[in-house]
């Protein structure tokens, strides 16, 4: 890591199956992240179990998602790409903070309300304290920034309302994350209800591209995506279902929507979306194949995860130890 760059914290749940939505919204564009911050990219598994998991599925997964950020990319020499639940510090710092955190700034947190509201039979205290574990996984790195979609904004100023408080108290320990703002990703929507974003959970299986659906899978999706009637491939709000087929290609081919336009003027909506389907099986293809051959070499992974927990751990440690001796924890005898 070098002391020259800003830090930069983020990650991707262990749940579900990663969407094209992921990729082209984020994990494409933390490659070039890369180069300019020190990056620290976790497996997010302890968030995980705020909803009942299979274990021997929630592990699978886990590995599954940690190969897939190799595989598009990732070099874990340049970043730290490791599992939540390998560094004890996440934990550690987030019950630090649970007391500093007040009941009713959790309560306000709306995903709380809607995740509450879908598990009713499993609102846990994980699932209430969910935003400060989210602060700690932030917190520990000395984040500089985090990129966050909008449904997370509320959880990222909680985070900085909790850092201020303690820093208040105890001094400068925490730095205060921004949200990062750059070159934004992709913002991919549902092929089914094209009002609403693609999502890993949706119960339709055709309103979602999975990242290892195979190329008949995702052709036969693409076939089915909600158009409108119109008949005019145009980049406007008043066709959500082409204007989202659009932001896919131009996603995937780097093409400016007023030219994808142009390609397609006259065209019908069916050539459109062979067309559209086409190319992001040139994209994912790929992209699967590596994931496969990496998946092959165990060792390989297995010691991408033992030395990224290391590291992840040093730097985690570092934080974790400044403030327990801040709140009056005995220091550790060496």
């Amino acid at each position: 890591m070098e002391d020259s760059k800003k830090t930069l914290f983020s990650g991707m749940q262990a749940t579900g199956n990663l969407t094209l939505g992921n990729y082209l919204g984020a994990l494409k564009n933390w490659v070039a992240l890369s180069d300019e911050y020190n990056c620290f990219y976790c497996v997010v598994d302890e968030h995980s179990i705020t909803v009942r998991q299979d274990p021997a599925e929630l592990r699978n997964r886990a590995r599954k998602l940690l190969t897939l950020y190799l595989a598009a990319g990732l070099d874990p020499e340049k970043n730290c790409i490791y599992y939540q639940s390998h560094v004890s510090a996440h934990a550690e710092l987030a019950w630090i903070l649970n007391c500093f955190t007040y009941m009713g700034e959790l309560q306000r947190m709306t995903q709380f309300k809607d995740k509450s509201a879908k598990h009713a039979d499993n609102i846990n205290a994980g699932l209430f304290t969910y935003p400060v574990l989210m602060a700690a996984d932030i917190l520990l790195f000395q984040s500089d920034v985090v990129p966050v979609g909008i449904d997370q904004m509320q959880h990222l100023e909680l985070t900085r309302d909790i850092a201020q408080r303690f820093n208040g108290i105890y001094g400068d320990v925490f730095k205060i994350p921004e949200a990062y703002i750059g070159k934004s990703g992709a913002k991919i929507m549902s092929l089914q209800e094209p009002t609403k974003k693609m999502s890993k959970s949706d119960e339709n299986p055709n309103a979602s591209i999975y990242l290892l659906d195979d190329p008949d899978t995702i052709m036969r999706k693409f076939k089915r995506a909600v158009t409108d009637s119109e008949g005019t491939i145009l980049y406007r709000d008043e066709q959500p279902g082409v204007k989202n087929l659009i932001d896919i290609y131009s996603a995937c081919t780097g093409k400016a929507p007023a030219d994808i336009e142009k390609e397609f003027d006259g065209k019908g909506y069916g050539d459109f979306k062979m067309e559209v389907g086409e190319t992001v099986v040139s994209v994912l293809k790929p992209l699967q194949d590596r994931m496969a051959d990496i998946a092959k070499d165990k060792a390989y992974v297995d010691n991408v995860i033992k030395t990224n927990a290391e590291k992840a751990n040093y730097f985690a440690n570092k934080t974790l130890r400044k403030v327990q001796k801040k709140v009056g924890f005995p220091e550790r005898i060496r």
